[in-house]
């Protein structure tokens, strides 16, 4: 018995329980509109490496292409050369007599990246250039060998907002005539990052001054383009998060502008972030687990805030929405981010989107989840950074955003007796909800066991589902049965099962069996590689629907898997 055999029976018992789920393939409930095209990250400048080139291409490759690409420091200024949580472009500096002097190259040649790979740019504007900074921040000291700019001049307001406002102008300006604005009004534009923490040097009204100042300029250039904010933490109870969504949408609606003096600023859209857990620096930190529970509170406190607030007809990006918060972290930072590596992070994804589009339906208008995750060049093999592929060998989270890609457009109806509705309505129940009311640890969470389903304009009909467990270190099998209901009487269909699992579409379970090599070559890398792909659980099927147009299947779900299932008349 191989290495992965013995793995997979270890970690597996017998199947305990049965979930039954009901597709009915004659419903349409409305549209499946793929609100989750979209993913960031903080290095501007690995978007133009050939890694990043190559991720940009796989996301452009799937069926549901384009996606939205978002990332920090464009307005920074620095090397041009891309490290971990920093990057810059050198767009703007001041000559000896104090007149703006503008160098678009990198801009440039970063939003070209993203579009010649097909895919759209969602520009963050920020962060501040260093000589639009308040020069006050000169007053700093040099910290750990960086200068107070690096350190944190960035994250300071402009020493004019009027200068200010010329600046994004003369942004917009450009975009305009390099791009044309009906291209760039297929954007998304979003003011600043996390203004309520550290990215953020100014206080609250400051950066409703300067979203003033920003929407006032934006739109003189391209008034139909999509501008949001505040772009602010997770929504808790408590906390900066929820002090400064509350000042934003209240000045918004009724505040006075700074940059026009009217009553009210204009808001496209609404951001903020939400995740599941923090993992920081701690080479020896206790067990944790992220939360779907915690991330699907903060999204709910969030929307109920927004439409309390007045603001119910806007959509949301929730411009990151991860399972914890550090994406340049690994392993060797913190233990607990070994999940990122495995199909953990691909059925904690598949479960908390789906959760999402479920408060999206509610909400009455679209939710888009942000995947904060990308590449980092020359990193060690699988060292679990948040990332969708590590030495160019795809991980199971993106074969997660495959599965979801080949989904269609045209919503069915779903049931599941082991729904992320009913799963938290249990840990609110248990003592463990209780000890840590609205604040999920996820230790002690039950499995989940949902999905999607859908049918394409060719009439093929997929059903997606997650298992998902909080807790990484359970193992367990459920049973399947899925009772499919509106098929063609007495007709064949074509049956496909795609899997990822620990067995299935998981290069990470390969590179473990190599040996955990750093940097695997030659044939080792093949082999790894070639793990990478989609798999199927079991070769291609037939399947007969009864008189009554109904068919019936049965099939193990681990702990944590995502499967695909498609069905095509013959």
């Amino acid at each position: 018995m191989g290495l992965k055999a013995m793995i997979t029976t270890a970690q597996s018992t017998l199947c305990t329980a049965v979930t039954h789920i009901t597709v009915n393939a004659a419903h349409e409930i409305g549209p499946l509109n793929h609100d989750w095209r979209f993913f960031g990250y903080d290095e501007c400048n690995y978007t133009y490496t050939p890694e990043g080139r190559r991720m940009l291409e796989r996301f452009d490759k799937l069926n549901d292409a384009p996606y939205y690409v978002r990332t920090h420091f464009m307005f920074c200024n620095g090397s041009c050369t891309g490290t971990q949580k920093f990057g810059s472009t050198n767009l703007y500096h001041e000559d000896a007599h104090g007149n703006p002097v503008y160098d678009f190259t990198y801009i440039d040649l970063i939003l070209d990246t993203i579009l010649d790979s097909d895919n759209k740019p969602y520009v963050e504007l920020g962060f501040m250039p260093e000589d639009l900074a308040d020069p006050s921040f000169r007053n700093n000291p040099w910290l750990g060998g960086l200068d107070p700019y690096r350190e944190s001049g960035w994250t300071y307001p402009p020493k004019d907002y009027h200068r200010w406002h010329d600046f994004i102008r003369t942004v917009a300006q450009h975009l305009a005539e390099r791009y044309g604005s009906k291209e760039v009004d297929t954007w998304y534009f979003e003011l600043w990052n996390e203004p309520d923490i550290f990215y953020w040097s100014g206080s609250d009204k400051d950066y409703c001054t300067l979203f003033d100042f920003t929407e006032q300029a934006l739109h003189t250039v391209l008034p139909n383009a999509r501008l949001g904010g505040p772009t602010c933490t997770g929504i808790f109870d408590q906390g900066g998060g929820r002090e400064l969504m509350q000042t934003f949408l209240e000045h918004c609606k009724t505040g006075t502008n700074a940059a026009t003096s009217a009553t009210g600023t204009r808001l496209d859209f609404i951001t903020f972030h939400v995740k599941g857990a923090e993992f920081p620096r701690n080479a020896n930190a206790t067990k944790a687990v992220p939360s779907v529970g915690n991330l699907v509170h903060q999204v709910e406190s969030g929307v109920e805030m927004i439409e309390a607030d007045g603001f119910g007809d806007l959509e949301i990006v929730l411009s990151e929405a991860d399972p914890d918060t550090w994406a340049a972290g690994g392993i060797n930072d913190n233990a607990n981010m070994r999940f990122r590596d495995t199909e953990y992070y691909a059925s904690f994804v598949s479960c908390a989107y789906q959760r999402i589009a479920e408060i999206a339906r509610r909400y009455g208008a679209p939710i888009h989840p942000l995947a904060w995750a990308f590449i980092f060049p020359q990193e060690e093999c699988f060292p679990a950074t948040r990332t969708f592929a590590t030495q160019d060998i795809v991980k199971p989270v993106f074969r997660a955003f495959d599965m979801l890609s080949r989904l269609g457009s045209h919503a069915l109806e779903l049931s599941s007796d082991s729904t992320a509705d009913s799963a938290l309505e249990q840990q609110l129940d248990s003592d463990y909800g209780k000890a840590a009311p609205h604040h999920y640890t996820g230790l002690g969470a039950p499995t989940m066991v949902s999905g999607w389903a859908a049918r394409n304009d060719a009439g093929q009909v997929q059903v997606l589902l997650y298992s998902h467990c909080d807790d990484i270190d359970v193992h367990e099998e459920q049973i399947c049965e899925l009772q499919l209901t509106g098929l063609e009487p007495n007709r064949r269909y074509r049956l496909h099962h795609w899997r990822i699992d620990h067995d299935h579409s998981n290069a990470h379970t390969q590179w473990v069996e190599e040996g955990k090599p750093k940097y695997p070559a030659g044939e080792q890398y093949d082999r790894i590689k070639a793990a990478d792909t989609l798999e199927l659980l079991i070769p291609e099927e037939t399947l007969t629907a009864t008189s009554a147009g109904t068919a019936t299947l049965r099939f193990t779900m681990p702990t944590h898997a995502v499967s695909l299932l498609t069905l095509d008349l013959q």
